[in-house]
């Protein structure tokens, strides 16, 4: 199998697993809600920020990435 086709399967299976994961498990782990995740509610406009889960979700693919360079 060429290595492109190999890569761009393998990321398909890890985005529908995470995204199956963040439906089951977003009852007990709620990102998006978040503490420090930025809300602001004035009249008819709302404005949302998830920041701290950006910041969350990045830490995680970074330590990810890290793990798969490690043990490649």
């Amino acid at each position: 199998m060429n290595p492109l086709a190999k890569t761009l399967v393998i990321v398909g299976i890890i985005l529908i697993t995470v995204g199956l994961l963040w439906q089951v498990g977003g009852k007990w782990f709620p990102l998006g809600r978040l503490p420090g995740d930025i809300s602001i509610d004035k009249g008819n406009v709302k404005f949302y920020f998830p920041i701290v889960t950006c910041i969350i979700i990045s830490i995680v693919i970074s330590l990810i990435s890290y793990l798969v360079r490690l043990f490649k």
